[in-house]
């Protein structure tokens, strides 16, 4: 079946509109007041673009295509049920779906063509197949990671000769490619590239830490873009070049902009090994004593405060107090308080996650200030209140040359006249360091779950005297 008239191809509009669409959609996703439409805008895209494919004369039988959209229904709707919490490892797993299909198209459309491949196609199908098996396997393997998965590792597995040792399996695959490229009559070679890709995947992950794991994750993203615009190359469709190109290119251009957030460079986070367990300076010596609160004790210094900003961290998501955080951020209001909130580039676990959590509590996002915009004015701010956030509060960060965060850009907080920190215990954040924050005369440590914390702190103002 063609949609198609004497001298026009509708198919051909279809897929122009379709890629229009994905380009507007990154521009409105780029600012909150038009990100909604941005959804939208892509959502439409993605259906005119699969809508029109249906129509595509090269499909004889519906029925496989049938099995795979109801499929594809039936496990698609569940992940896109998860809590905030869960959405940086489904983010890694829709990573790992896409990757996998690439790496099965690119096996079929090789074992199909085979001998007579052009050497370009045989280039790109090695390019494809290599991408795409390395995010598939990656891309499981960071979801595993988040997801805390038992038999995967969360801190960095390291050893002497790492980085040798991966470079040269990836060369071995490239090498492969070569190979195949001059001759692509050695059918016995693609399964053994198709085998280290996916092998390589795993070795790129494994020494990578928890506080990466953002940047790894857009990293991922941008591999699957990259694979999919080769696998378009193979497969002669521009919107799926055009597809590939704008999600490779804005997943690098993200991860650009979080190693700069975290001052590293993407060998620093891929070879790094950061994350590591670190052993503190307070082991070492004697045991260090820390000042902590009740609830009561912090409503009265939060309600005699002219100035608030609250950090948010992976802690609050995970203890789904986003919403007693707007209920705090109301009773403080109301009190006459000024209360802002400081984000972090990398804080939580992917792009944006603490953006979208506060959104989803219906904070004011003109509250929401980035780290270079409220740094400068912490200093002027009666209390800093952390509620469950570690390493990007760290002041290790400015001083220790020996740690392992040193150099990355963190938030001011211990700057501020007085801080609390809401915190279930004294364990590390991801990066597996001390934080010598919790040990200043001016920080108050708020001891227990954020969510019931928050809210007894919340309690406490609502019975209190006004401001």
């Amino acid at each position: 079946m063609t949609m198609t008239l004497p001298g026009f191809n509708w198919l051909e509009v279809v897929y122009l509109v379709a890629t229009a669409l994905f380009i507007l959609s990154l521009k409105w996703l780029s600012a909150p007041t038009t990100a909604r439409r941005g959804v939208l805008a892509g959502e439409i895209g993605m259906a005119l673009a699969i809508g029109g494919t249906l129509f595509e004369r090269g499909i004889i039988d519906y029925q496989w295509i049938a099995i795979g959209l109801v499929l594809g229904a039936i496990i698609g709707v569940p992940l896109g049920l998860v809590q905030m919490t869960a959405v940086p490892q489904r983010t890694a797993i829709s990573h790992a779906f896409g990757a996998c299909c690439v790496t099965l198209v690119g096996t079929a459309e090789f074992y199909l063509r085979t001998p007579n491949v052009p050497k370009f196609m045989m280039s790109v199908l090695s390019l494809e197949v290599i991408l795409g098996g390395l995010t598939f396997t990656g891309s499981l393997m960071a979801a595993g990671k988040l997801q805390e998965v038992k038999f995967i590792p969360q801190r960095p597995v390291t050893y002497k000769g790492q980085n040798f040792v991966n470079l040269a399996t990836l060369a071995v695959a490239a090498g492969i490619a070569v190979a195949l490229v001059l001759n692509p009559g050695h059918v016995i070679l693609f399964p053994i590239m198709v085998g280290i890709s996916l092998l390589f995947g795993v070795m790129l992950i494994v020494p990578i830490g928890g506080a990466d794991m953002p940047t790894v994750i857009s990293l991922l993203n941008s591999y699957a873009g990259l694979s999919a615009a080769a696998m378009g190359f193979v497969l002669n469709s521009k919107l799926l070049i055009v597809a590939g190109a704008l999600d490779g290119s804005s997943g690098f251009i993200l991860s650009v902009i979080m190693s700069k957030a975290m001052n590293r460079s993407f060998t620093n986070v891929l070879f790094g090994a950061f994350g590591q367990v670190q052993t503190s300076a307070a082991a070492a010596g004697e045991a260090r004593t820390v000042r902590s609160a009740t609830p009561e004790e912090a409503a009265g210094i939060l309600a005699a405060a002219n100035k608030v900003v609250i950090i948010p961290g992976y802690g609050m998501a995970v203890a789904q107090a986003q919403h007693k955080v707007r209920e705090l951020y109301d009773a403080l209001t109301k009190k006459g308080v000024d209360v802002r909130f400081g984000i972090h580039p990398v804080a939580g676990r992917m792009p944006g996650h603490m953006n979208v959590l506060l959104a989803e509590a219906d904070i004011p996002y003109d509250r929401l200030l980035e780290m270079d915009d409220i740094n400068s004015d912490i200093p002027q701010t009666d209390v800093a209140l952390v509620i469950g956030a570690n390493d990007v509060t760290n002041p290790a960060a400015r001083t220790d040359t020996s740690s392992p965060i040193y150099g990355m850009p963190i938030l001011d907080v211990d700057k501020a006249r007085t801080v609390m920190v809401i915190k279930r215990s004294m364990n590390p954040g991801f990066a597996g360091i001390d934080n010598p924050l919790y040990y200043l005369d001016r920080t108050l440590m708020l001891f227990g779950d954020a969510k019931g914390f928050v809210g007894d702190i919340v309690r406490e103002l609502s019975g209190g005297s006004q401001h």
